[in-house]
């Protein structure tokens, strides 16, 4: 029995053994035949069959009643148009159309393969930047149509940002700036090298090329671009006067791919760069009827290079969309890679810092490009039917640029041309905060044109507007000259002599046509204050922006170092004086403080160097007339006397029955005071107080407890001008009684 136990044992071993070398040679022969069917798809995938068919033909090979082609075509042509071609299938493609391999000696015969095989050379991913070199190379063999040489340019500048790299299109730069000189391909080229160009390939024979075209073609559009960026790069080399507000002069060159592009987009779930989405300007369906481009969509931020190629990991490049953090940042300056569109700046706090440091005047010239467009196809050129949805995206939109502007704290040159034509058309209302937050972020206009492309504009506005309009348009001057100030404190030279206004356009301003620039804007605001106050009755919100405008003002010396000084005008003085809020009174007060305070100080300064600005007569006889009025008025009890700034007939004194009219306004019986002195009446003892005609009258003694109660209610302004302006050993003389009366010093 245990024998046969033994022999039981045996043959389960054996026959354990027999099945498991069974199950192991049908696994291995299972992956054997699977790697080999896998071989025979991958040759025989009908695909990969025709590009290697096109990647093999031979030159003369005919294409009349060749079923190979055509069969290979359309395959090829069908995979293209569906989703797209991969990188490899670009650069043989590309290489086939180009070398014109097909066909007789026939020019036309010869091109209309290559014609149709670039309008279906859709990119799946990215365009190798060796096939777009190799095709180039193809140009200069002088077989290509003029025709097709212009289709291939078209298809280049609508794939640009798709290009994984372009050092080695960058290196061919002098080859395609020599087409030029074509005049049907001229347009297409220079297009192309405003895209490419660098500092370093700015050259003076470019530059003289360039002018003599010129010469011989008229002012195209598109040589004025060319030649604006050479001239950031190098302002004394192009010597040529170029317009300071140009039209886009390249046109838009994807409409043969558009379509396609698109269909490539959807299929692949958004696959396909970002960046071209915003170039094509994909249609919403949701969105407005009448918006028909997504003008204030922001890419991501995308660079063109990918982050696991080749080149990006042999020149050790790293895209802005890999930083993590601001020391990252600082550690990676030198090998960041810039985004394929600039506008995908605006959406990273990390890029604006880069931003912010880069030197290459080229970055702004490309965000400037996009952000005209943007803003001029929105607001200008595309009708808005007031949708909940497009008004949040330009809200959001102008929220974005108005934070980017203050980081960067200056405004782009596209928004201010925006805004001046903007301003025409506006209604006031739309998108009222951000407008005006735009508009106060606008360098500094040369005075000869401010008037005509700001103050017109801004005061048909005022004077039809509402009183919140009005006291934010003052708001936004007051910004306005506050940035302006403070560019002159910080970008004004040594001498004095010249004031840069943007560090990245070539616009400089003397310091005589900077002031004459401020004094128009300060005047502009005194007219609209003064008229703002009729309209508005005197309305104590209006009256106190316009008093923040004037604190600006009034230290424009020795806050900001202008070597100016302009009064406000008599509408806005007295207003202010005679104003029933007691804040008013206070600030116009402390005003006429600061006034003193800086010209005191130029004054000095005059005599003391004998190079500080000179003070003109009128605007003396302005500040002392004030200043002897405000004296006279709340202290001397001297209104409405003769030989004051405000006469009144004294039989309509007499007519009012008002019991001296004389002291209405000072600090005992002003309107905007009277109230303290109430208050101030009951604190005190009833022995040192008593009443005339009930009206309150301070005896001698009080009058400094009174004007210390109203110090110590915050009136520092009034406390301020009292110890600058009011001669104290006369003070104390203030009574009903008066007998010596304070003086102004």
């Amino acid at each position: 029995m245990a024998k046969s136990s033994n022999l039981t044992r045996t043959d389960l071993d054996s026959s354990f053994e027999s099945q498991l070398s069974v199950s192991s040679r049908t696994s291995y022969r299972s992956l054997r035949l699977a790697e080999k069917e896998r071989r025979k798809n991958q040759t025989g995938d009908p695909f990969v069959l025709a590009l290697k068919y096109f990647s093999e033909v031979k030159a003369g090979t005919p294409r009349a009643g060749n079923d190979i082609l055509k069969r290979n075509l359309v395959l090829v042509e069908r995979v293209g148009l569906s989703r797209g071609m991969p990188p490899e299938a670009i650069s043989v493609m590309l290489d086939f159309a180009m070398s014109l391999r097909m066909g007789t000696n026939n020019q036309f015969t010869l091109c209309v393969t290559s014609v149709r095989v670039l309008k279906f050379l859709i990119p799946a991913t990215v365009v190798p930047q060796e096939a777009v070199v190799r095709a180039v190379s193809w140009l200069c063999v002088g077989k290509i149509a003029i025709s097709t040489q212009v289709l291939f340019l078209r298809w280049v500048l609508t794939v640009f940002d798709m290009i994984d790299s372009k050092d080695h299109i960058r290196a061919i730069y002098g080859f395609i700036f020599s087409f030029v000189t074509e005049e049907n391909l001229s347009p297409y080229i220079c297009h192309l090298l405003y895209l490419l160009t660098r500092r370093e390939s700015v050259q003076p024979f470019r530059v003289r090329k360039l002018l003599d075209l010129q010469t011989k073609m008229g002012r195209q559009p598109f040589l004025l671009h060319l030649l604006s960026l050479y001239k950031v790069f190098y302002p004394k080399l192009v010597t040529l006067a170029l317009p300071s507000r140009m039209r886009s002069g390249f046109k838009i060159h994807n409409s043969t791919w558009k379509v396609a592009l698109c269909a490539v987009q959807k299929r692949n779930n958004g696959q396909v760069s970002s960046d071209i989405s915003l170039s094509l300007g994909l249609k919403d369906e949701t969105n407005s009827r009448k918006r028909k481009f997504h003008h204030l969509e922001l890419p991501s931020l995308s660079s063109s290079i990918q982050s696991n190629s080749s080149s990006s990991r042999s020149r050790k490049v790293l895209s802005l969309e890999q930083l993590h953090s601001f020391p990252h940042l600082l550690d990676n300056l030198h090998c960041i890679e810039l985004p394929s569109q600039m506008a995908s700046l605006l959406g990273s706090s990390l890029a604006l810092c880069y931003l912010d440091y880069v030197q290459d005047d080229s970055v702004f010239l490309r965000l400037n490009f996009w952000l005209g467009h943007a803003l001029h196809e929105e607001f200008l050129y595309c009708s808005r039917d007031g949708s909940s949805g497009s008004s949040s995206e330009a809200l959001h939109f102008l929220n974005r640029l108005l934070s980017t502007q203050h980081f960067l704290q200056e405004g782009f040159s596209s928004t201010e041309g925006f805004l001046y034509k903007f301003l025409n058309v506006w209604d006031g209302s739309l998108l009222r905060p951000q407008i005006l937050g735009l508009l106060s972020d606008i360098p500094v206009v040369p005075s000869s044109c401010i008037s005509q492309l700001l103050f017109e504009p801004l005061m048909q506005l005022f004077f039809t507007s509402t009183l919140f309009f009005k006291c934010s348009v003052i708001d936004c001057l007051n910004n306005m000259l506050l940035k302006w100030l403070t560019w002159h404190s910080v970008y004004a030279l040594e001498d004095g002599l010249d004031i840069s206004l943007n560090r990245h356009t070539p616009m400089n301003m003397t310091l005589s046509g900077f002031m004459d620039s401020v004094m128009e804007l300060v005047r502009f605001v005194g007219r609209l204050a003064t008229m703002g106050l009729q309209l508005e009755g005197c309305h104590s919100l209006l009256l106190s922006f316009i008093l923040d405008f004037y604190e600006t003002v009034c230290d424009m010396f020795l806050k900001y170092g202008l070597p100016l000084v302009v009064m406000p005008p008599a509408g806005v003085f007295y207003p202010a004086l005679f104003s029933t809020d007691p804040v008013s009174v206070d600030r116009l007060s402390y005003i006429m403080y600061r006034y003193k305070k800086n010209l005191t100080s130029a004054k000095c300064q005059q005599q003391e160097t004998k190079q500080a600005f000179h003070i003109s007569r009128q605007t003396c006889q302005e500040f002392n007339h004030y200043l002897l009025f405000m004296v006279n008025c709340l202290w001397n009890s001297k209104m409405f006397l003769p030989g004051m700034a405000i006469e009144v007939d004294q039989e309509l004194l007499v007519l009012s029955k008002v019991p001296e009219p004389w002291t209405s306004f000072d600090l005992n019986h002003h309107p905007a005071f009277l109230g303290y002195a109430l208050d101030f009446h009951h604190k005190v003892s009833l022995d040192l107080i008593h009443f005339r005609d009930h009206l309150i009258c301070i005896a001698a003694k009080p009058w400094n407890w009174y004007l210390e109660f109203l110090f110590s209610q915050g009136f520092q302004g009034l406390q301020q001008f009292a110890q600058s302006s009011i001669n104290r050993r006369s003070v104390a003389g203030i009574s009903g009684q008066r007998g010596s009366q304070p003086t102004s010093r």
